[in-house]
């Protein structure tokens, strides 16, 4: 039967997209100052980086509780409930691990940021402009998810990208790196970089599970 209750009820409680897309905003803004911060080799530079990052933290777990608390407070949502959690919990995720790296960048002052930073910081980038674009789409998945499920494909597909950067930088890292406390210091930091990229292909998971669930 064509006409579901998410058919029905979906326009009536459309106060969740405007958060999640706030959330996705702040992602990307995240993005573009990690990129800045490792490329970066002025350690005062790193500490004002890494205030702005966490300003944007703070402004994703706000909108998160928020989206929490329009759960606790909604009878009629467009999406299953664990599923909206999920998402914003995700997208959350994503900030945090961008803050993680700033955070150990100027905890741990590494004497030279490796140039596969970049290239990570670079891959969370192009995936927090897929995960815009993906939760701009949530709200007419119903008419067509298309769009939406390309850009669950890529958010993988740059993943993937991220996972060969970050073994081949561990590869070298082990090889080259004679300094065992630079060592220790770099593999943290970029083990937060990877797991933004992991983070950002879990978002895409989820919302191909909306898909399949509501499209």
């Amino acid at each position: 039967m064509n006409n579901s209750f998410f058919s029905k009820f979906t326009p009536k409680e459309p106060k969740f997209f405007p958060i999640l897309k706030e959330m996705a905003e702040v992602i990307l803004v995240a993005s573009d100052l990690i990129i800045e911060c490792v490329q970066n080799s002025d350690h005062k530079k790193a500490i004002l980086f890494y205030e702005k990052i966490k300003e944007q933290e703070r402004k994703g777990d706000a909108l998160s509780a928020k989206i929490f608390s329009e759960l606790n407070s909604t009878f009629i949502t467009p999406f299953d409930r664990e599923d909206i959690h999920q998402l914003a919990d995700k997208l959350d995720d994503v900030t945090d691990f961008i803050n993680s790296c700033a955070k150990r960048i100027v905890l741990y002052n590494p004497k030279e940021i490796p140039a596969s930073a970049v290239q990570m910081a670079t891959f969370i980038k192009e995936c927090a402009v897929k995960i815009g674009l993906a939760v701009d789409e949530l709200d007419v998945l119903k008419k067509n998810a298309k769009k939406a499920t390309q850009y669950c494909l890529d958010l993988h597909a740059i993943e993937n990208r991220a996972d060969e950067v970050y073994e081949n930088f561990l590869i070298d890292l082990f090889e080259n790196q004679k300094d065992a406390i630079e060592l220790v210091k770099l593999k943290d930091i970029m083990a937060e970089l990877e797991k933004a990229t992991d983070a950002a292909d879990s978002v895409g998971k989820i919302i191909k599970t909306i898909i399949i669930k509501y499209a």
